[in-house]
């Protein structure tokens, strides 16, 4: 794939998964088909099908883009201790998928947790990595599990916070602190 036609998919899908999640701000998610995402991101259907035929595939697209600013926050933090960097990882994640929070919730509960429960491991993975975790070997398999494991329990308490995020904060910060002295107490830590 040229640079061209890249960059071309990456509108389209990126197009579209606004679409998606303005579509889901109004009506249920079950309700929303593929083609009503490509009539109000006025792509053409065929051209969206072709890079993600079906809904599953945007909220990978969707997975990822919130990812990215996890991953962007390495760049920006070099130093700290690695609570603060997973700490702060975690929270540009959340920060960034705030604005579509209605949306998201509406999604996920209609999605179920077997249809979500894929895409929370590449999450852990790139929290992980932005907070310059290792994520290789064995101890790396161990600290993706835990890791996984945070993100899910974060996910149940930003869902039901509303406001100041003050509990979610305090559940990020106290997963955090149970994953290093866990993953320690394993010969994982780091």
């Amino acid at each position: 794939m040229s640079m061209i036609e890249s960059s071309v998919s990456a509108d389209v899908l990126d197009r579209a998964v606004d679409a998606a999640l303005g579509l889901a701000r109004d009506r249920p998610w079950d309700e929303i088909a593929l083609r009503d995402i490509a009539l109000a991101a006025e792509v053409p259907f065929a051209e969206l099908y072709a890079r993600a035929p079906g809904k599953a595939a945007l909220l990978d697209r969707l997975s990822r883009r919130f990812d990215q600013a996890a991953l962007a926050l390495a760049a920006l933090e070099d130093g700290g201790e690695v609570h603060d960097r997973l700490f702060e990882a975690c929270m540009a994640r959340l920060e960034a998928m705030a604005p579509h929070r209605a949306a998201l919730i509406a999604i996920a509960r209609a999605e179920g947790p077997a249809a979500m429960a894929p895409r929370l491991p590449r999450t852990a993975r790139a929290l992980l990595e932005s907070a310059g975790v290792d994520t290789g070997g064995w101890k790396g398999a161990l600290r993706l599990a835990a890791m996984t494991a945070v993100w899910t329990r974060v996910l149940q308490v930003w869902r039901d916070d509303d406001g100041a995020l003050n509990r979610t904060m305090a559940e990020i910060d106290r997963r955090l602190k149970q994953l290093r002295s866990r993953l320690a107490g394993v010969g994982a830590g780091f």
